[in-house]
């Protein structure tokens, strides 16, 4: 039999994931002394770093025995054994390349002379840090990401509509007449159609947009309707403008680049249906710039949070420009905000409070980790809808990339739900030179 692997984790994976120890299967798991010094420091506080740092501790301390620190304690049943490793003097060969004062140079010299001592068996050391990997791969160590929750295929990640071809003609003028809906069965697909999926049927120069409502198992037209004095400019908008005022549909997910409109028609639902709910919150997580926290800024805290705010005001902006030349309701947006029915705040501003009722449109989603999206999703109370927008390929956290973000992981598990819907935007609106921009920059 193969002799099981050992995998030295870096403080940055239980950060990710406080349950990292139990997806390692029959593998042993090794953690040196310098990771609980570091995970000490993040013990305090109400962050999400902070919720990983105590719940690995109270894991930690179910698990561990007198022999932790010695040849090992088993994790669980049908797991491999977790060893606390202690410090065991700088390698001469670290010592030469790398700094003494960093801590992430004693958990590489703790990998680096467990895999010196056991020549019969595999040491991975396991990070979320790129550089440390690069590190790690300098000595002759190996040294991988962290992948339990990635997406394994980011290329064929659920676009949530597809464009159908050769629908015969008479389907397509049947929509066109009430009640503007046909059962799934009068339609022939190759691949299966996923709940709230959304179609463009095309026969010739006949075309129709449709989605597919898996309660009543009809496929309905759908017209480009105007939200909030925002008109759809394409077909995508259109389906994301009538998944985001769907009442039957709780959770939505809008992805794509730069200026195709995610959180403007995130923005302009939440406005056309505030009378269905008692708030609307739009937040976003704040990823500092340059590495730096929000402390450097100059000014109170509304001043140090007001940049990475400033998006979201602006696209409320652009609503209200609409609203106030065509029905001049422009102004009673900003009353919305004084009265604090509309509130904009970081992220973290919203963790404890009650989502019952709302409209919770998270922005940049895809700088939040898997756990903090499932800690969002599972604070919704009844009558509460939340939308997460962003851009899979445009990774701001430093140890996310696009196939181990929460907005990839939360497509990926989600599709196939009755009470979900997802829209992947392609086409850019912001302007014919943004467009440009984007594509060839």
């Amino acid at each position: 039999m193969t002799m099981p692997k050992l995998f030295v984790l870096d403080t940055n994976v239980i950060l990710h994931d406080s349950s990292c120890l139990y997806q390692f299967e029959e593998h042993d798991v090794v953690i040196p002394i310098t990771v609980l010094e570091e995970l000490d420091q993040f013990k305090k506080g109400k962050g999400i770093l902070n919720f990983h740092a105590r719940e690995f501790a109270r894991a930690l301390d179910t698990i561990s025995g007198d022999r932790i620190f010695n040849g090992g304690v088993e994790i669980a049943p049908g797991k491999g054994k977790l060893v606390v490793r202690l410090e065991n003097g700088f390698h001469e060969k670290l010592k030469l390349n790398f700094s003494v004062a960093r801590p992430d140079h004693h958990i590489l010299n703790a990998a680096y002379q467990l895999a010196l001592e056991e020549s019969q068996r595999q040491v991975v050391l396991i990070s979320k840090d790129v550089n440390m990997r690069m590190k790690a791969k300098s000595l002759g160590l190996l040294a991988e990401d962290y992948t339990t929750d990635q997406v394994k295929d980011i290329a064929e990640l659920y676009k949530g509509c597809r464009t159908e071809e050769n629908i015969p003609a008479e389907i397509i003028d049947q929509l066109y007449a009430v009640p503007y809906e046909l059962d799934r069965a009068a339609f022939t697909f190759e691949q299966a159609l996923f709940p709230n999926e959304f179609l463009v049927l095309k026969n010739g120069r006949k075309s129709a947009l449709a989605g597919y409502n898996p309660f009543e198992r009809k496929i309905h037209r759908i017209d480009k309707t105007r939200c909030c004095g925002i008109m759809p400019r394409n077909s995508e908008q259109a389906f994301a403008i009538n998944a985001l005022t769907n009442p039957d549909i709780p959770l939505v997910t809008l992805s794509g680049k730069a200026g195709t409109g995610k959180t403007l028609l995130a923005l302009a639902a939440a406005l056309e249906k505030k009378r269905r709910y008692r708030q609307i919150f739009i937040a976003r997580p704040i990823v500092p710039l340059s590495n730096k926290d929000t402390g450097y800024l100059p000014g109170d805290i509304q001043s140090k949070l007001d940049p990475y705010m400033q998006p979201l005001y602006d696209n409320l902006a652009v609503i209200q420009d609409h609203n106030n030349t065509q029905s001049g309701a422009g102004a009673r947006i900003s009353e919305l905000i004084r009265e604090e029915k509309i509130v904009i705040t970081p992220l973290s501003y919203i963790r404890g409070r009650s989502l019952v009722k709302i409209f919770f449109v998270v922005d940049e989603a895809q700088n939040l980790t898997p756990h903090e999206v499932k800690t969002i999703i599972t604070r919704a109370g009844e009558g509460t809808k939340i939308v997460f927008t962003g851009d899979v390929f445009q990774i701001d956290h430093p140890y996310l990339d696009s196939q181990s973000n929460g907005l990839s992981y939360l497509i990926e598990k989600m599709k196939g739900q009755k009470l979900y819907a997802h829209i992947n935007l392609e086409k850019g609106e912001r302007s014919e030179l943004s467009d440009l921009a984007i594509n060839l920059l």
